[in-house]
């Protein structure tokens, strides 16, 4: 999979934060050595912003990285400021998903375990039509719209030549959830079977029987980069969404879809399942 720029961008703040603790620098004293500041040479290693290649080249000429590891890493600099298809939008949309666009744009794998609603990646459109009028009472039909036609975009990550794998365990009540009426959820129990048939999509369903679990909190997604350390825990909160890429915060995510995997039906009880609640819409 081609790495895109946000994932350019978070591999060099990485890679400049771990050459400079090799080196046993504070920031300021490194920032000193080739004439920026500390505030500046935080932002470069916390992986927001723009960054100057100049700068990433002196960084690495100061730590004494290899001259294939710094043309590299100048490189990622230089490949940073390639901008994603929904920079031109007319609209403005949610900083949130402003970043789960980027970063989705980049994965190589979603672990998404959803209790409230189907996973947006799976949805149908009127099933995200009822969802987005439900979460914004008081938004204008056109804002709706935009929304959801930005979810729409969102799904055709599903038909790229090398899609990532998309893993996601739903919890029975939001397949029981009523959304948008009967004719609405047996439209989209039907979309949610068609889609776990592909062979990058894995969907389980836990079940009310397995009780209490890993996840009673609510609903959320670890997003997988084309390396461990560039992993992104993305929590559901009301009127928008909290995005965590701390080690400990990772791992206790990454523990808990584990889990509740662990508990939930095979793929083929899960199908079954889903199947047998459509049914009833």
């Amino acid at each position: 999979m081609a790495v895109g720029p946000t994932t350019r961008r978070r591999q060099l703040g990485a890679d400049l934060r771990r050459l400079r603790e090799l080196k046993r620098l504070t920031l300021e004293e490194a920032g000193a050595r080739v004439g920026i500041s500390k505030a500046t040479l935080s932002r470069y290693e916390t992986k927001e912003g723009t960054v100057k290649w100049p700068a990433v080249d002196a960084l690495c000429r100061e730590y004494g990285a290899s001259d294939e590891e710094r043309q590299a890493l100048v490189e990622l600099a230089k490949g940073a400021k390639i901008q994603g298809w929904w920079r031109s939008l007319a609209d403005p949309i949610p900083d949130s998903m402003n970043l789960m666009l980027t970063l989705e744009d980049e994965v190589v794998r979603e672990d998404h375990y959803a209790c409230m609603y189907i996973p947006g990646l799976l949805q149908t459109r009127a099933y995200a039509e009822a969802v987005h009028r439900a979460s914004e009472v008081q938004c204008p039909e056109r804002e709706v719209q935009h929304m959801v036609d930005i979810r729409m975009k969102r799904q055709e990550l599903l038909d790229r030549e090398e899609p990532p794998h998309i893993w996601c365990v739903v919890d029975e009540a939001a397949l029981r959830r009523r959304v948008g009426g009967h004719e609405v959820m047996r439209e989209q129990l039907q979309h949610l079977l068609a889609t776990s048939e592909r062979p990058h999509v894995t969907v389980q369903v836990l079940p009310f029987a397995k009780g209490a679990h890993a996840a009673a909190v609510g609903s959320f997604a670890v997003l997988r980069g084309p390396s461990r350390e560039l992993d992104v825990v993305y929590v559901d909160l009301l009127g928008g969404g909290l995005f965590m890429e701390k080690p400990k915060e990772l791992d206790r995510y990454r523990l808990a879809f584990e889990y509740l995997s662990a508990q939930a039906l095979d793929l083929e009880s899960s199908a079954e399942t889903i199947h047998r609640i459509s049914k009833e819409f």
